[in-house]
């Protein structure tokens, strides 16, 4: 009985696949906080060579020091949060080199068949 006990018991084990996800920080997928890290120590870094170093007033240092932050923003929000991997690599690539190579999309994709005497 012990045998018939065994074939009928589920075996159970453990398996990785829902460990897709790289997780959330700050809203944010995967790793791309440190974008805007990276943006933030950026602008304070600037913000104080303007401000100590070149005597810059205050408020005209912050408007250049906020471009580095929002340059990091704006390509962690546009170009890779909820978008599929390599999307942005791939725009880059083809704002510099162009669609590549491929059948011409400007003439008539669907091949006029009516009049040909192969088709049945």
């Amino acid at each position: 009985m012990s045998t018939a006990n065994t074939q009928r018991e589920l075996r159970f084990s453990d398996t990785n696949s829902a460990d897709d996800s790289a997780g959330k920080t700050w809203g944010l997928e995967g790793n791309l906080f440190w974008f805007l890290i990276g943006g933030g120590f950026i602008s304070v870094l600037t913000l104080l060579l303007l401000f100590s170093v070149s005597r810059w007033t205050l408020l005209s240092a912050s408007v250049p020091a906020a471009i580095p932050l929002g340059l990091a923003l704006l390509y962690a929000l546009a170009l890779r949060q909820g978008k599929p991997p390599g999307y942005d690599t791939d725009l880059f690539e083809l704002w510099l080199k162009g669609p590549g190579f491929g059948p011409d999309r400007s003439t008539s994709s669907a091949p006029n068949h009516k009049n040909s005497p192969d088709h049945v």
